[in-house]
């Protein structure tokens, strides 16, 4: 079966590209015709992640710090001097921060991940809507999460950040009102991933938690693939999305239905 949505020679540029979403995401994209740039901190685990990318993939990887100004413009920088523009900006990097109720948490890490998860797409944004506005295309989107949506007990900062997540990005997209660009997020759920056995270990003091009991708060009876997120970003990206701005789209198997 051929793929409906075709981003062939689109320009797409990955932050926290060597994550599994990230980095799912990145494939689709390139086996959809787009070429990639993939940002990252880590060094080696970006290395494998392009590495991973369709034999026939044009990709450039650049290590950088999303918290850092320079570093951002610099990645957009050498986006630009590669590709000479951005089409799609997949906003992703992210960290949770240590899993503790508010009353045990520390200021550092509150601030950490505010940094990472919020500036961090703030900086994203802002070194990339010139680009976009001046092409007039373009599609942003950001990686919020269901814990932007509703409370989530231990992961204060995380929840307050993606709160902030899909905030920035109702922002944007009425800042690019009257312009062909558009800016959306989307808001996993519990996803089988490094991220998620960290909170769930942490919230339960470190001990292993039977997949049972997290398996009940979810509709659907099952984790969530980074394989089925992407697919989300990949028609945000695209054409057929043409009227959808300000968005922010939930893939979490019906966790936040009730």
């Amino acid at each position: 079966m051929t793929d409906s949505i075709r981003l062939d020679g689109r320009i797409a540029l990955v932050t926290g590209a060597a994550g599994v979403i990230g980095t799912e995401t990145m494939r689709l994209l390139a086996a959809r015709g787009a070429c990639i740039v993939a940002v990252d901190r880590d060094a080696e685990q970006l290395k494998l992640a392009v590495k991973g990318l369709p034999a026939h993939a044009e990709a450039l990887a650049i290590v950088a710090d999303v918290t850092r100004e320079d570093d951002v413009a610099g990645y957009v920088a050498h986006a630009l001097g590669k590709f000479s523009r951005i089409d799609i900006f997949f906003n992703n990097a992210g960290i949770e921060g240590e899993i503790a109720p508010i009353v045990r948490a520390s200021v550092e890490n509150f601030r950490r991940v505010l940094e990472v998860n919020v500036v961090g797409v703030f900086l994203g944004m802002k070194h990339v809507l010139p680009t976009m506005l001046k092409q007039n295309s373009g599609s942003i989107i950001n990686t919020a999460s269901i814990a932007g949506v509703i409370g989530s007990a231990d992961i204060a900062a995380y929840s307050a950040s993606k709160h902030a997540v899909i905030g920035l990005t109702k922002s944007a997209a009425q800042e690019c009102t009257g312009t062909n660009v558009r800016v959306n997020c989307i808001c996993p759920g519990m996803i089988d991933s490094r991220m998620l056995s960290a909170i769930v270990v942490g919230r339960n003091n470190g001990a292993p938690v039977p997949p049972e009991k997290v398996y009940d708060r979810i509709p659907a009876r099952r984790l969530g693939l980074a394989a089925e997120v992407a697919p989300i970003v990949a028609f945000l990206a695209s054409d057929d999305a043409s009227y959808v701005s300000g968005s922010a789209y939930t893939v979490d198997g019906g966790r936040t239905a009730s």
